[in-house]
């Protein structure tokens, strides 16, 4: 899904667009590999847009940071909606059972410390809330695995949803060529965002991303049914602040706001 900008300062979360100048007139574009009409029903059939998608090492990547692997593909989820008044706000596939749970994040060894210490950030906002989820760093093998992504990637980060067993995805990939360098505050809030696709969360504004990303409205993806109204939240579909939103820009940060809290609470 391409992310539009406002300004120059303002990033998809998701994707990223690369600039680059020709060196040679008969220079042609990388050509990007067409995805399958099959693949493509497949995505829209799990309630996603099917705009822009495109290939990702662990399978296939959505809005800009969601990877949905072969497996993925292949189940027929127990989607579950959230309503916030009127609109979706937040909508969940598969969630983490087993609760209470705690869940293990191992930052790879190859990341700068800047990357522990926005993950031991991001982990102490989630644990703050007192869920039946908790969360804790370890240094060896751990339920989610935080990763660089492969060099040219473009996203500033990615991760997956949770398996049909009940597991956390175990995996968030993010991008050195531009996190290296980021404030802390918003790597710390790229970090949360994407450990909330890994528990089940999807984006705040799924259903018009111009909200975060600016634009025109693009929904990703289809209603579904069995939606669920959360009482004590906005009627709007997106929430200014929110940790799920779909775009963030370098200096922002995006700790818990109350309609996030809400939500984290009904899930866990």
């Amino acid at each position: 899904m391409r992310s539009l900008l406002k300004v120059a300062a303002v990033f998809a979360l998701l994707t990223v667009v690369f600039f680059s100048c020709k060196k040679d007139a008969k220079e042609q574009a990388p050509v990007q590999e067409e995805i399958s009409k099959q693949v493509l029903d497949k995505i829209y059939a799990l309630g996603f847009g099917t705009q822009n998608v495109s290939r990702h090492p662990e399978g296939y990547l959505v809005e800009g940071d969601i990877v949905i692997t072969e497996d993925d593909l292949s189940q027929t989820p127990d989607r579950k909606l959230i309503r916030v008044g009127d609109e979706e706000q937040y909508r969940t596939t598969n969630t983490v059972t087993g609760l209470p749970r705690n869940i293990t994040i191992r930052v790879n060894s190859s990341l700068p410390a800047r990357y522990i210490t926005a993950t031991d950030a991001a982990i102490a906002r989630y644990n703050a809330q007192a869920l039946r989820i908790t969360f804790s760093r370890v240094t060896s093998g751990g339920n989610i695995v935080i990763n660089p992504a492969p060099s040219g990637a473009g996203y500033l980060a990615s991760a997956g949803f949770p398996t049909s067993s009940g597991n956390p995805y175990n995996s968030v990939l993010v991008n050195r060529s531009y996190l290296d360098t980021w404030n802390i505050n918003t790597v710390t809030s790229i970090i949360a965002h994407e450990v909330g696709h890994c528990i089940g969360f999807r984006h705040t504004d799924y259903a018009n991303r111009a909200y975060s990303c600016g634009g025109s409205a693009v929904n990703e993806g289809q209603a579904g049914v069995g939606a669920i109204l959360i009482p004590g939240t906005p009627s709007t579909n997106a929430v200014a602040g929110s940790w799920m939103l779909a775009c963030i820009g370098n200096g922002v940060n995006r700790p818990f706001i109350s309609s996030d809290i809400t939500a984290l609470n009904y899930i866990y």
